[in-house]
């Protein structure tokens, strides 16, 4: 068996080691199959082929063998994967927008399929029918996609914004953020994994994406006015006061709160309006990771 078929196999048994720290969102809606599934895959206007796949996981330093069978049954599912978020979006939004399913059109979902201790590609994995989230290693996964599209949504990220993510994890979520908006932060803690995914970018063209390793509960202080949006994808006890510092009038941030490794995580929704003042919703029941470091020490402010 070639590097790609073992490593769907190892996939498998990881995802059942983690399948409930991700992203838990409510029950699927009816699968419209003849939705319109969006844009086709490129990466900064080009195609996206199976030399373009293997060039790309040998720059990012993750070298893979796949056959190009394989790479068009992946290519084959993405339509349907498509059709579903739209149709997921509409279920709880009203509608889809627009700027959500062109990012998710553009980014290859299955570039983002790796076990970084085992240095084993599962391209072969992507675009499953039933979404559920994959263990990277290191504790992290990668969030099952209509949790994914939902907190993309949710979060209201628009063209000429800045994001800022905490818990880089697989690199996905920045990845779609970085075709919405203008500059796209992220911040990991896991130190090699951290390190890992921060080669992953440049290789698809994606140049408004910096990253870091570091403990997300101080954000990211050194970047000049903040943030438009942040998105924390690590269930926290609260939200850590300098998040609300670094985020700019206007601005909004999503964040799972609740105690680690237990259900009754809430999604919350946190906007600062133009006089600083915080306002936050309840938003779904999710079910995350825990945050690490530093909050694990500092009791919730008063």
């Amino acid at each position: 068996m070639n590097d790609t078929t073992n490593a769907a196999g190892l996939g498998r048994r990881r995802l059942l080691a983690a399948a409930g720290l991700s992203l838990a969102l409510p029950a699927l809606p009816a699968f419209a199959a003849d939705a319109p599934a969006g844009p086709g895959t490129e990466t900064e206007g080009e195609p996206w082929t199976l030399d373009r796949y293997i060039q790309a996981m040998a720059a990012s330093g993750r070298p893979t063998v796949i056959s190009q069978s394989e790479f068009d049954a992946i290519q084959a599912r993405k339509p349907a994967a498509m059709a579903l978020i739209r149709s997921y979006l509409t279920s709880h939004f009203g509608s889809a927008d627009p700027a959500v399913l062109a990012a998710f059109g553009k980014v290859p979902r299955e570039y983002f399929h790796y076990v970084y201790p085992e240095h084993l590609a599962a391209p072969s994995e992507a675009y499953e029918v039933n979404p559920k989230p994959w263990a990277i290693g290191y504790g992290s996964a990668l969030s099952d996609y209509l949790g994914q599209a939902y907190m993309t949504q949710l979060l209201h990220a628009k063209p000429g914004m800045v994001s800022l993510e905490i818990g880089t994890g697989s690199g996905f979520q920045s990845s779609l953020l970085s075709r919405i908006v203008s500059k796209a932060y992220s911040i990991e803690i896991i130190e090699p994994l951290g390190h890992a995914v921060s080669h992953i970018f440049r290789p698809l063209g994606y140049d408004n994406v910096e990253t870091r390793v570091g403990d997300g509960y101080y954000g990211w202080p050194e970047v000049s006015g903040g943030f438009d949006v942040i998105i924390v994808t690590c269930a926290a006890e609260y939200a850590p006061p300098d998040l609300f510092k670094q985020l700019k009038p206007g601005g909004r941030m999503i964040i799972p709160i609740g105690q680690p490794f237990k259900r009754g995580q809430v999604l919350y929704v946190y906007t600062k309006d133009e006089h600083g003042k915080i306002h936050s919703r309840r938003d779904v029941g999710v079910f995350f990771i825990p945050m690490t470091g530093a909050i694990q020490k500092h009791p919730k402010p008063a």
